[in-house]
């Protein structure tokens, strides 16, 4: 149950409900199958376990964990646009006339609403956590459009959702930059070995390194020349490392080993036990560890209200 990527959002004010209103909210969005005509299907599903007993909230220490599931129907562009030309061809040979735009728009809604009932189905999960006490709703997610179908689809449960993105007061590429250049972050973090740099131009050149020493004059000069650090490869303690970008998109997270012990040893030999303390263990670390973050990165900008 260890998030492996994630996006921070701030609730602009107090979120006034408890688990089992947010359970009979989120019951009001189920997950279904699609139907023969639907290209897609969002909804909530149960977090952990199975079955129509098994709760839409998973709840320990304060916090919350929920899950949607995205269904949709794969239909290759490449078929339909074979189709399409077929029956184009067809109709200009036969009748003897141009096909129009307006035509051939319609021609391809009906081929694709022929295929849809046989196209292959795809399902894909999104996890969330919700703290609260801490004011954050964390996003299992490396992708903005990917959190936002997840968070517009709880708004709509719930009626109400006063969320925005997490923000620091100054450029992550700056800061990035300077912990590359000066060979030391801040506090409590360590540089690794992974960094893409970036110049400031729109059209100017990219450079990403892997398991590279980001010490070496190659990369300084890199940094002399104009490039920005867009993203880097940090640990925080001896507790989880990971990939930050200058949106404050984290991917590959990574909660070192002897998190997973301890979670493993906390959990015992039930298997829903064991995802429980992972997801407890996992959220008493990220509560610890964004505010420090946020705080190496120049402060949190706290929207007006809070």
């Amino acid at each position: 149950m260890w998030f492996r990527n994630l996006l921070v959002y701030r609730l602009t004010q107090d979120l006034d409900i408890d688990a089992e209103a947010l359970e009979a909210a989120l019951a009001t969005k189920p997950a279904r199958p699609c139907a023969s005509q639907e290209l897609t299907t969002y909804g909530f599903v149960a977090p952990f376990g199975k079955g129509a007993d098994a709760p839409l909230v998973h709840v320990s220490e304060g916090f919350f964990l929920i899950s949607a599931r995205k269904e949709e129907r794969i239909l290759p562009g490449s078929v339909v646009r074979d189709a399409l030309k077929e029956k184009v061809d067809q109709i200009e040979t036969e009748q003897m006339r141009k096909v129009y735009k307006k035509e051939r728009d319609q021609l391809k809604d009906e081929i694709v609403q022929t295929f849809l009932p046989r196209a292959f189905i795809r399902k894909s999960a999104t996890f969330a956590a919700i703290a609260p006490a801490q004011g954050l709703i964390l996003v299992d997610a490396s992708s903005p459009k990917r959190a936002e179908d997840l968070l517009s689809t709880l708004r709509e449960a719930i009626g109400s959702l006063p969320v925005r993105p997490a923000s620091v007061k100054i450029a992550p590429t700056a800061t990035l930059t300077q912990w590359v250049q000066t060979q030391e972050a801040a506090s409590d973090f360590y540089v690794l070995d992974e960094c893409e740099l970036r110049d400031t131009d729109e059209d100017g050149g990219v450079v990403r390194c892997k398991r590279q020493d980001l010490t070496s004059d190659e990369i300084q000069l890199h940094l002399t020349s104009g490039k920005l650090v867009t993203q880097l490869s940090l640990a925080w303690q001896d507790k989880l490392s990971f990939i930050l970008d200058d949106k404050l998109v984290i991917k590959r997270l990574r909660f070192e080993d002897l998190l997973q012990e301890k979670a493993e040893q906390d959990g015992g030999d039930d298997a829903l036990s064991q995802l429980d303390a992972s997801f407890t263990l996992m959220m008493l670390t990220l509560v610890e560890f964004i505010p420090q973050l946020f705080e190496a990165l120049g402060g949190e900008e706290i929207p007006q209200g809070i």
